[in-house]
């Protein structure tokens, strides 16, 4: 018998949320999910060598800030997410439902950093060389400079990336790829971390930054490993209705510049297009004076963006009624309804209520409750909401107006699209020479009712 691997042990690791545990537990007590803890052999990975006289400490004031550290991308929607560009020897994970555009999206910048002059490495362990060309023949890529690698062993990978010598590494995805030496299946707890660190140990050093793909979970979090996002330094998500065209790349995690930031994208024929003008094409399908319809100037990130938000509100057919909320939050769609209710003296308690962001966006600030309220009262009422107007203010529960953040940057981006007024709580309506709109503060949300509804002849 061969002598036993002594830095070998035998732990369980739940597959939902990645906590560790010496023996098997049928509920895990960090997520409260059953039946996910899986017996795993996790072998302890030998750090890089590297000597203590070669990386001494060094005084902060002394490290020097290179320029070219940061490679931007000939994608501005991109550039936008990640703060200027992408930081070299970074670590960058993409998110997103199967079938949203991360491989597509991932594709695209590979072959524009590689038209540009860059050398690309593009790893699939999910599709054969043949596949990848079939969808670059269908975005219109033609493939030079952009070398495919159809593996999932990552040692293998490693070995061919320190020969190719790449300027941009894309991995697809990061489930797929495996570490021959540990026990576990390809996908696991134990494999996709070790795997994350043995190609951030491998990115550091190398100065390449390495774009990695990463599935979800149907509750939007990282397939698996939410520890992943502790170990990357970007953390992007695509997001998008699986029926809708628009895609909007979120940053929630970086390293290196602004977080909360956002692209916006079409999905088309040739693949994700940037949109230069997302509150026009947002808006581009709204009809005049229609029945609850309101317009929101909302900020996603440092971005200014107009959306439109719709209610419907109908007598139920069932004793309770239904509150059905579709891109903004169910709570505070239910803090609303009940304002409206006590405070502006409208009679929902017999309605059934839908409110819905067009476009398939998620809208989760607050300063969206005022176009949310107008929508439900334009329903209930049946009057239109003034098509010029746009509104933004976070509803308190007295029905008083609070005012929100950055008021001008939102009032402008309304007057650019040619909207006429902008109904703005009072408390914070200081806003100095606004061009082309009119300010209309108001109060309480019974004033924004009656200022806001179109008069009827």
């Amino acid at each position: 018998m061969g002598k036993s691997d002594k830095s070998a042990r035998t732990i369980f690791v739940c597959q939902n949320c990645g906590k560790e545990s010496l023996k098997w537990l049928g509920r895990c007590p960090n997520c409260q999910e059953w039946n996910t803890f899986a017996e795993t052999r996790v072998t302890a990975a030998a750090p890089p060598n590297v000597s203590a006289l070669e990386n001494p400490p060094r005084e902060l004031s002394q490290v020097a800030i290179n320029s070219s550290d940061r490679l931007p991308l000939p994608m501005a929607e991109v550039n936008r997410v990640l703060g200027g560009g992408v930081v070299a020897g970074s670590l960058v994970l993409v998110g997103g439902e199967p079938g949203i555009g991360k491989s597509t999206l991932l594709l695209q910048i590979s072959a524009l950093v590689a038209g540009a002059g860059g050398k690309v490495a593009y790893v699939s362990g999910e599709e054969t060389l043949s596949q990848i060309r079939l969808r670059a023949e269908r975005l219109g890529i033609s493939g030079e400079r952009l070398y495919l690698l159809s593996e999932t062993d990552l040692g293998a990978i490693l070995s061919h990336l320190e020969q190719l010598a790449p300027s941009l590494v894309v991995i697809d995805s990061i489930q797929a790829v495996y570490l021959p030496e540990l026990d576990s299946g390809a996908g696991s707890i134990g494999q996709v971390r070790e795997c994350t660190l043995r190609l951030m140990h491998w990115a550091k050093p190398s100065a390449v930054p390495v774009f990695v793909a990463g599935h979800v979970t149907k509750d939007g979090a990282i397939a698996g490993p939410r520890v992943l996002e502790h170990i990357v330094d970007v953390v992007l998500y695509l997001e998008g209705e699986p029926f809708s065209a628009y895609r909007l790349l979120r940053g929630v995690k970086n390293r290196f510049g602004s977080t909360n930031e956002v692209g916006v994208f079409e999905m088309k024929q040739e693949g994700l297009v940037e949109v230069d003008n997302p509150s026009k094409a947002f808006l581009s399908q709204r009809w005049g004076e229609a029945i609850g319809s309101a317009v929101v100037p909302t900020l996603e990130g440092s971005r200014p963006l107009l959306v439109e938000i719709q209610a419907l509100t109908t007598p139920t057919s069932f004793g309770l009624p239904r509150r059905t909320a579709n891109g903004v939050d169910f709570g505070r769609l239910l803090l609303i309804t009940a304002v409206l209710t006590k405070r502006a003296n409208l009679r929902l308690g017999n309605q059934d209520i839908i409110a819905n962001v067009t476009g398939g966006l998620k809208v989760a600030e607050p300063a969206a409750d005022l176009g949310i309220a107008l929508a439900i009262a334009s329903s209930a009422r049946d009057i239109a909401v003034d098509p010029q107007l746009a509104a933004v203010g976070e509803v308190g529960l007295s029905g008083e107006l609070r005012a929100v953040s950055q008021l001008d940057r939102r009032v402008a981006e309304a007057a650019r699209l040619g909207f006429k007024r902008c109904l703005v709580p009072r408390a914070g309506a200081n806003i100095s020479n606004p061009k082309n709109i009119k300010i209309v503060p108001v109060s309480t949300l019974r004033e924004a009712i009656r200022v806001g509804l179109v008069k009827r002849s």
